[in-house]
């Protein structure tokens, strides 16, 4: 771990370096790594790099704070703000309202940690190479290090769309200098991660759960060639984790967004939080940031990403998941044990609060906590894979209009909705899109999602949407830094 501390005292995570190895470094590495999964850790045994990849899951805590739904949450329709007027009110202009800020706060530890993270996930890989292991343990470490990896590149990707690839072992400050990449290069590094993560890594890890498995890598990839309306390869890659059989839908909709359904059997990959009765915790201010924004036992946290009144709006009636998504001021918690809210203006400063960061009354009790600090943070749940592959089998055609159908009707079937009635490939994408929105409201799903369909100008054009803002732009603390390697996305 000395590279990261290393890093840490140097204070470079905004600075990126120039890459010497070509892509078919990967390649020659890929071919070199044996194929096939092993159901568990048991047969793993303790890999060369097992504690350094500990710290890398310890470094994912950076990109799971407040950062996350800023991004991913307050750019859409769906959510807005919240907390009182004055309070974050920059950060409010920069994202509610479209007026992206290199310099803002927000965007240089997004993307420092980010890199953070990534640099870790180096030193890790790079270790086993140079120390030539290839001994079952390890190879699952380094199919962990780059499964995380492909996670930072793709978050990357997605938000500010190029950025430089980093594969070297930070050792001095002129290793962190690179160029930005296409994003057909940083695609192609992506998938390559993830083709070794997935032929590497155990289906679960037997008492270790929130490591990177293969469901994860195979998860991530089919998300990526959904990215790139790669259809046919993301449904298959789909219908591979569905025929593994190794999740399922959780039915019970408060189990899911609850302490007891932290790595339950709708898991692919969460950051872990924890508090213990004893006290200890390991946790980020992702959950404690959206909560209630109150006084005496509300005062249950920040009060930030809020639902828009356009969300609430959104749910067909009977949804159960309108119930399970939004807190409303003034009525009862039902039956959360927290009783009827205060009454919005009067007491709180929102008519509506984001229920899956909101818990249990017990817990709270319990623990002596009011605020979440134990949920785990969703990366990526089964339903996403469900919905994934109803759209890329609507879209390839691979799929008979009968599967496609029903897998809408799974997600629905949990919501306590009838099954759809859409019909034809148009009809059927219009109810995919709708499942999307209220299936994963408040989750960093939407924005992204309006992006990629290109529906962003036409729905969110009335918050001051331009095409532009599809990338936000990158700090300008890492272009300084960088000497001018490093140049501003177009428009900024």
């Amino acid at each position: 771990m000395k590279n990261i501390k290393l890093i840490r005292k140097l204070k470079i995570f905004s600075l990126v370096a120039l890459l010497a190895i070509p892509f078919s470094c990967q390649d020659d590495f890929l071919d070199r790594l044996p194929l096939g999964e092993v159901a568990n850790n048991e047969e793993l045994g303790v890999g060369g790099q097992e504690a350094a990849m500990f710290g890398v899951y310890s470094l994912l805590n950076r990109v799971g704070g407040w950062e996350r739904f800023w991004f991913g949450s307050i750019r859409s329709d769906d959510s807005q703000k919240g907390s009182t007027t004055g309070d974050g009110a920059a950060f409010g202009t920069a994202f509610n309202d479209f007026q992206y800020i290199p310099t803002i706060g927000l965007n240089n530890i997004w993307w420092n940690g980010h890199y953070e993270v990534i640099f870790a996930c180096n030193e890790v890989i790079n270790n086993i190479q140079e120390e030539g292991l290839t001994d079952p343990g390890s190879l699952a470490n380094d199919g962990e290090a780059r499964a995380i990896r492909a996670l930072m590149y793709f978050e990357l990707r997605r938000d500010y769309g190029e950025v430089p690839i980093i594969t070297a072992t930070i050792d001095v400050p002129s290793d962190a200098f690179a160029p930005k990449s296409t994003i057909a290069d940083i695609d192609t590094f992506i998938k390559n991660d993830l083709l070794i993560a997935e032929a590497n890594l155990p289906q679960s890890w037997i008492g270790f759960p929130g490591r990177s498995s293969s469901g994860f890598a195979k998860s991530l990839l089919a998300k990526l060639y959904l990215y790139q309306n790669d259809w046919s390869n993301a449904y298959n890659k789909c219908k591979e984790i569905i025929d593994s059989q190794v999740y399922s839908i959780e039915p019970n909709l408060v189990n899911l967004f609850e302490r007891v359904g932290n790595n339950g059997v709708e898991s692919i990959f969460e950051i872990q939080q924890t508090v213990t009765e004893n006290g200890e915790s390991f946790n980020t201010n992702y959950f404690i940031s959206q909560g209630v924004r109150g006084t005496g036992e509300w005062n249950l946290g920040w009060g930030f990403n809020v639902p828009t009144t356009n969300l609430v709006n959104a749910f067909e009636a009977g949804d159960k998941r309108k119930a399970n998504t939004l807190l409303e001021s003034g009525q009862d918690d039902g039956g959360f044990g927290g009783g009827v809210l205060p009454a919005h203006p009067s007491v709180l400063a929102q008519p509506y609060w984001n229920k899956k960061a909101y818990t249990m009354k017990s817990i709270r009790t319990t623990l002596a906590i009011n605020g979440n600090r134990w949920e785990n943070i969703k990366i990526i749940r089964y339903a996403d894979i469900i919905l994934m592959a109803a759209e890329a089998g609507n879209e390839s055609g691979l799929a008979p209009q009968s599967e496609v159908v029903g897998y809408i009707n799974q997600i629905r079937s949990r919501a306590g909705l009838p099954n759809t009635t859409a019909t034809g490939q148009g009809e059927i994408r219009d109810a995919i899109k709708q499942e999307r929105r209220v299936e994963f409201a408040l989750e960093e799903y939407r924005f992204y999602d309006l992006v990629r369909w290109g529906d962003a100008s036409t729905v969110l054009s009335g918050l001051g949407y331009l095409p532009k803002h599809a990338l936000f732009p990158i700090p300008q603390d890492a272009i300084d830094q960088s000497g001018g390697v490093i140049v501003q996305n177009p428009n900024y």
